[in-house]
């Protein structure tokens, strides 16, 4: 999996290509918990590429908006194809994000 960050209008986007399976895990909580550490007050998870969640990822999801509220960050997710949101609607764990459609949707919802 390849995570890559960039900011748009004060939005820090974090960008995520591949299958969200277990070996992305470790470099996903690193790369996330930098980019709340750099002090981002906004954060969108781009899900436009990623075709796959598994079940570990699914918590590192809820770990990240967790960790996110403990910081006062806001997490927003955008872009899940409809795999991936299933999953997430199957747990039942879709209504606790904020999730847009498209990724500038996302980041307009800051202003």
């Amino acid at each position: 999996m390849k995570i890559e960050s960039q900011e748009y209008n004060e939005v820090m986007v974090v960008e995520l290509q591949g299958e969200f399976t277990e070996e992305a895990i470790k470099p996903f909580q690193d790369h996330t918990s930098s980019v709340v550490a750099s002090g981002a007050a906004c954060i969108v998870l781009d899900m436009t590429n990623v075709s796959f969640i598994d079940s570990r990822c699914i918590e590192q999801l809820l770990w990240l908006k967790d960790y996110c509220h403990q910081n006062s960050r806001q997490l927003k997710l955008a872009g899940l194809d409809e795999n991936c949101a299933r999953i997430l609607e199957i747990t039942r764990l879709l209504p606790g994000f904020d999730n847009y459609a498209e990724l500038s949707e996302a980041v307009k919802s800051f202003a």
